[in-house]
């Protein structure tokens, strides 16, 4: 009376890396996602290394995240691999409050991420 597995959502030559409540507004974290799209998975990789931003690293542990997917448990080849899909979705949202004149608040929100990239093997043309 086990759980019955789930068909597989993604392509037999993909893997997928999945990064919930990143301290960070969407629209911040999708400039960083939106620089490594389409690219090789080293090259990516050395992107992020280099990136100014401060999410950047956390970006990066989801893409090596991925990779390590993709190698232990799809059996896929690691120099063949392409930033398949790196999107961003809204998580929760904090609210706070701050005091200002005359007894009124201002409103403070602290927003949540979600950051979803995908690998896929592609096959070079020779």
């Amino acid at each position: 009376m086990g759980k019955r597995s789930r068909e597989r959502t993604l392509d037999e030559t993909e893997a997928r890396a999945v990064t919930r409540l990143l301290r960070i507004s969407p629209q911040k974290l999708n400039l960083v996602a939106s620089g490594i799209r389409g690219k090789k998975v080293d090259t990516a990789l050395a992107d992020l290394t280099f990136s100014r931003k401060r999410i950047a690293r956390e970006v990066k542990k989801t893409l090596e995240s991925a990779i390590a997917n993709a190698e232990n448990n799809h059996d896929l080849d690691v120099d063949d691999l392409v930033v398949a899909e790196a999107f961003v979705g809204k998580g929760l949202v904090m609210k706070r409050w701050r005091a200002r004149a005359r007894g009124r608040v201002g409103r403070i929100v602290k927003p949540f991420s979600r950051l979803t990239i995908v690998v896929r093997q592609v096959e070079e043309a020779a």
